[in-house]
């Protein structure tokens, strides 16, 4: 009999991560969901436990801390095995500038630098458990970082804050991709959807353009499909393969941003 397989799903008690929540649940796979919000979490286990045919499981973790990273890493890492992990969890472009517990600016954290320590973290059990699926949600919306003011202390917008996070997101698929060739885990990455209707996008006051249904689809697809099986190393526009931004193919803006990831997070790439 097939293992059961361990689906963690990060930033999943709204939106996206909620849907694909639901649509998994079914399953029988053991899903391990996180968010920030305890009472969120809780009130997510027992909307989902009618339909679930695998354990479910709730990790409480804020990504504006990064040793609530580690702690959520740490945890994780006494799985017996990984499958999947979809780093989903985000913040969008609404607010002034802010800075997470640790000093950096909040939407770099969350966004990007949270997601790579908690993959970088979890790298050996994903590996052990191959073949094994990263599945890192983007956006189309993808704006150069710029290394010298990486934290846009000297010219902060939202939306800039948010681009650059999310195109930091696809320099490390590319980056785990390399890495894992031939481990049998591979990492891919994507845009599932415009505007989707979810609370960071009415925080923001716009107007919703993708039925989330059409971003769970693509987003699954990259989880369990069997269409993408051993693909490896692509960002998607929904299910078609795309191009990113320029800067996420430059290797020397990628060792750059891997690099500093390193310094700031204490993690090493080479170990």
């Amino acid at each position: 009999m097939a293992e059961q397989r361990t689906i963690v799903i990060t930033g999943a008690t709204d939106g996206l991560g909620k849907g694909l929540a639901s649509e998994l649940a079914p399953t029988g796979a053991r899903l391990i969901l996180h968010g920030r919000n305890e009472e969120k979490g809780q009130a997510l286990l027992e909307e989902l436990g009618p339909k679930a045919t695998g354990e479910l499981e709730w990790r409480r973790a804020d990504f504006a801390s990064l040793d609530d990273v580690r702690d959520l890493a740490d945890t994780l890492g006494e799985e017996e095995r990984i499958d999947v992990l979809v780093n989903n969890a985000g913040i969008g472009t609404a607010g002034p500038r802010e800075e997470s517990e640790d000093g950096y600016e909040l939407t770099f954290q969350v966004d990007y630098l949270a997601p790579f320590l908690l993959t970088r973290r979890l790298l050996p059990l994903i590996k052990r458990t191959a073949p094994a699926r990263i599945v890192n949600v983007s956006s189309a919306g993808q704006a150069p970082i710029d290394f010298d003011d990486v934290m846009l202390e000297q010219s902060y917008t939202g939306v800039q804050a948010y681009c650059q996070a999310k195109l930091g997101l696809v320099m490390l698929t590319f980056d785990l991709a390399e890495e894992l060739e031939g481990s049998g885990v591979t990492a891919n990455c994507l845009h599932p959807g415009t505007y989707m209707p979810t609370n960071m996008l009415s925080r923001a006051g716009i107007e919703p353009v993708t039925p989330l249904e059409e971003g769970v689809e693509a987003t699954l697809r990259l989880i369990a499909s069997p269409e993408v099986e051993g693909v490896n190393g692509h960002y998607f526009d929904g299910t078609s393969e795309s191009a990113p931004h320029p800067q996420a193919e430059d290797p020397e803006a990628r060792r750059q941003l891997r690099e500093l990831s390193e310094e700031l997070t204490g993690v090493s790439t080479t170990a």
